[in-house]
């Protein structure tokens, strides 16, 4: 079963189908809702993705609503707050790559404007030549990772089934 087909079998209200009905897939312009969905996706590395779905809004707060400016300013006391924080993904690793992460997009926003910019003027590549590229970068940032942050955001093929009332909408 593909997420299309799981995600419509769900109540209107679960996480999965509203993720799927409106987010999945769909391209984002905004630079800190494009690094928030990299964030979900660097902390969904060993967890369900309902695990992340339902701790949205507690990602959103713990890390100032995903406003690059101030994650890329963390300092261990702030770093410490989120270890202790049970609303989010407590994992050092994750979380240091989030803070190291957020620096490098104020630097690509330097040189490119916005983030927005710098993954669209990579045009189309395969998944591959995203996964290095964004290595060269970022910390955290697996295949599967750069995958899905991608396919989210309609950058690599395959958010949605041919079946799918989403699929032709961003085609």
């Amino acid at each position: 079963m593909n997420y299309c087909e799981f995600a419509a079998l769900q109540d209107e209200n679960n996480v999965h189908r509203i993720y799927h009905d409106l987010h999945y897939g769909t391209p984002l312009t905004n630079d800190n809702e494009l690094f928030g969905r990299l964030i979900l996706e660097i902390n969904q590395a060993g967890l369900s993705w309902s695990t992340i779905l339902n701790k949205e809004a507690n990602f959103r707060a713990a890390f100032d609503h995903f406003d690059i400016e101030k994650i890329a300013e963390y300092d261990q006391e702030k770093f410490d707050e989120l270890m202790n924080n049970a609303g989010i993904i407590r994992n050092r690793l994750k979380i240091n790559a989030v803070i190291h992460n957020a620096q490098q997009v104020i630097e690509i926003q330097k040189e490119f404007g916005t983030f927005k910019h710098w993954l669209d003027q990579h045009g189309e590549l395969t998944k591959l030549e995203w996964v290095k590229i964004f290595k060269k970068r970022f910390k955290f940032v697996g295949g599967e990772i750069v995958n899905e942050f991608l396919m989210s955001l309609n950058y690599l093929p395959g958010a949605h089934h041919p079946g799918c009332f989403r699929y032709i909408e961003y085609k």
